[in-house]
């Protein structure tokens, strides 16, 4: 059993505890494993939970992967800044700390409870080719913020929030987001695709390709049953040594580019806050912004019908040396990442009661919603510190900005993870 311990510049500061089991057996597999066990409980001081148990084996059922997981996220203060990026403004002075009688820090945000299970099978075409097929199951638990549970968290008045109206209820009230999406729903899936993989190793690889494309087929159930839909996803990741075979771990240039597309059918807004994986290897999957897709920007900013992203990432190995018999390094890793709408709601939102509280003239909302700008590309910058043992427990220290404050009110953003992003 080992802590839990990570931070969040979106999901604040994270505490609880986890544990990976590996079985190999007689050990003649080693260092590839029989079967793992992962089990993990935390809490973040954002009021976003954790609760997963995730098992993963090549041996199980003979020449294929099985990965099978379960998880619960339940979200408090999920983030929420309207539809289509850029399109849709952005007020700093809204996501403060600070908090009156008109306006808090709740304004951006909306419960998100999430409940995750999936079931994914990869098998070989012919090397480095793969075939991949699973199910699963997504239901979202989707509401406006309870006010009271945060505030009995504290017995200081003047850190309790006002019960004010967010934009998640303008929104609501509006019929942007329609009555049946506003509380949530069940979603099962089915999804399949191909995988192509030349990487050298699947820890952090110093040379090939990694890219695959599926596609994920949602039902719902119940009031959600005319949200059926489909989805494109498409994911390149190349990594390349920049220096001569000796030195190949010691500067690696490694880039991603991805899309999601809804290709047919009608999609509830909050499956838009949620990128698809053919298997699961973290814990959160989240729309375009925060820590796992465009570090510096703020979690979902860019909520649309269809996204693209990208990340480039310079890794360097500063040094490196050997204490007992395990190998370390440090290095560092500058990074730039953007995302962008592709595929944007044709729900345009220009109604003056959407801006009541920020516009001094209701009449003219234009300033507030500006189309001009709605394939505009989203642009992030950072640094990484990297600390390493044997290549396979790597703890990550990221910090990123970005570069237009309609992306982020704070100009620094710290994420203390295990891994890299990709």
């Amino acid at each position: 059993m080992l802590p839990s311990v990570a931070y969040d510049a979106d999901l604040g500061l994270q505490f609880g505890a986890l544990t990976n089991i590996y079985y190999f057996g007689d050990g003649s597999t080693y260092p590839e494993y029989l079967h793992s066990f992962y089990a993990e409980a935390a809490y973040t001081t954002k009021h976003f939970g954790i609760f997963r148990f995730a098992y993963d084996s090549k041996h199980l059922i003979p020449k294929h992967r099985l990965s099978i997981d379960l998880t619960y996220l339940p979200d408090q203060m999920c983030d929420f800044y309207g539809f289509n990026g850029y399109s849709s403004h952005f007020n700093p002075d809204y996501a403060s700390q600070k908090s009156n009688s008109y306006i808090s820090r709740a304004y951006y945000k909306y419960r998100r409870d999430l409940f995750r299970f999936s079931a994914d099978l990869q098998g070989e075409i012919s090397q480095p080719w793969y075939w991949n097929a699973g199910i699963g199951l997504l239901h979202f638990g989707v509401g406006p913020v309870d006010i009271a549970r945060l505030n009995s968290f504290t017995k200081k008045t003047e850190k309790q929030l006002p019960d004010t109206t967010s934009l998640f209820d303008h929104y609501v009230a509006c019929s942007y987001i329609r009555s049946e999406e506003a509380t949530g729903g069940s979603h099962p899936y089915l999804h399949a695709g191909i995988t192509y993989d030349t990487r050298n190793r699947l820890q952090n690889p110093t040379r090939g390709i990694h890219s695959d494309a599926f596609l994920t087929y949602y039902a719902g159930i119940g009031s959600m049953s005319k949200y059926n839909n489909l989805k494109f996803n498409a994911n390149f990741r190349h990594y390349l040594t920049l220096l001569p075979e000796t030195l190949s771990d010691r500067l690696i240039l490694a880039y991603r580019v991805g899309t999601q597309l809804n290709i047919a059918g009608d999609c509830p807004f909050y499956l838009n806050t949620y990128l698809n994986q053919l298997y699961m290897q973290r814990v959160v999957y989240e729309g375009l912004g925060g820590a796992n897709s465009v570090r510096g920007m703020m979690r979902n900013r860019v909520l649309a019908c269809g996204v693209a992203f990208a990340n480039v990432e310079l890794r360097t190995r500063l040094f490196s040396f050997k204490a007992g018999k395990n190998m370390f390094y440090v290095g560092i890793n500058p990074f730039m990442d953007a995302g962008m709408v592709v595929q944007p709601y044709d729900r345009v939102v220009t109604d003056p009661r959407l801006f009541v509280l920020a516009d001094p003239n209701p009449e003219n909302p234009d300033a507030f919603y500006d189309e001009s700008r709605l394939y505009t590309p989203h642009f992030t910058g950072g640094c990484g510190l990297k600390f390493a043992m044997n290549d396979n427990f790597v703890l990550s220290i990221d910090w990123a900005t970005a570069l237009d404050k309609q992306d982020n009110g704070k100009f620094s953003n710290l994420y203390i993870k295990m891994g890299y992003m990709f």
